[in-house]
């Protein structure tokens, strides 16, 4: 459900799954306008579907459209998958803190980060996801590096320690002793500015880890690929936060295969 949500990839990304484990079921868009949505909500359980994922411009209204939230879209602040009980009753989640852990231990499961620091660029909702998983997985300092510095401040006020806010300007600085950098910005992405970023304090055995995956290969880690680094794209991040919902609504815990990656990937025209 979303606005417009006509190239979300998710449709293509449930449907494989839906085919693979013949499963009888369907994963539609639901294109909804923002003054719409308190009527589509309630529609869920008048049509008797099992749930919804919730995107753009819908996942921060959505908490307070739903019944009962789960700790994690508390946290993060928004809901991302819908789930319709028994009861009729609307229980929100958000899958895109495990997501992103589960894309990142995957893509570097050596990675130790407990105790370590992070740099996190952007402060946006995808921020603070990440911020929620980096904390459950026991991140000793977060370094949130934002355009906007109030915005940056303002999550390091609200998640409290390890968090805190750097300037922009001393982004490259804000590296150094860092062992994951990851960018949650829209810089790097087809259409859109560059990320310029000197990663020369970033220390060796450092990981790197962009969102973005239009292109999936995006400067920032072809860069990091080139220095040695650990490098991971941003589908995985896509890819494994549609699994909780998927088993929710259709009793089936799926999994993310190379099968399932060139599916998604076989049509490059559509955004998340």
């Amino acid at each position: 459900m979303g606005w417009p949500v006509a190239h979300s990839r998710s449709p293509r990304l449930h449907g494989y799954w839906l085919a693979h484990y013949r499963i009888d079921g369907a994963y539609i868009p639901l294109a909804v306008r923002p003054e719409a949505r308190e009527a589509a909500f309630a529609g869920l359980r008048a049509l008797g579907l099992a749930g919804c994922n919730v995107t753009i411009p819908h996942k921060e209204a959505a908490l307070g459209l739903v019944d009962e939230l789960d700790d994690q879209a508390r946290r993060i602040g928004a809901v991302n998958t819908v789930i319709v009980g028994d009861d009729g009753r609307l229980i929100g989640r958000n899958t895109d803190a495990f997501g992103f852990r589960e894309a990142l231990l995957e893509g570097a499961p050596a990675l130790a980060p407990e105790g370590g620091v992070a740099t996190v660029l952007g402060a946006g909702g995808a921020a603070r996801a990440i911020i929620v998983a980096l904390q459950d997985l026991g991140l000793g300092e977060i370094r949130v590096v934002n355009r906007g510095l109030d915005r940056a401040r303002a999550l390091a006020a609200e998640f409290g320690r390890p968090v805190e806010a750097v300037v922009w300007d001393e982004r490259a600085g804000a590296l150094d002793g860092a062992g994951l950098l990851v960018n949650s910005t829209s810089l790097g992405m087809a259409g859109s500015a560059p990320l310029e970023l000197a990663l020369d304090a970033l220390p060796p055995a450092a990981t790197v880890m962009d969102i973005v995956y239009t292109p999936l290969e995006t400067p920032l880690l072809a860069e990091a690929r080139a220095r040695g680094h650990r490098a991971v794209d941003g589908l995985g991040m896509l890819l494994h936060q549609a699994r909780p919902g998927f088993e929710a609504w259709f009793g089936h815990r799926p999994e993310v295969t190379a099968a399932l990656r060139a599916h998604v990937l076989d049509d490059g025209n559509e955004t998340a």
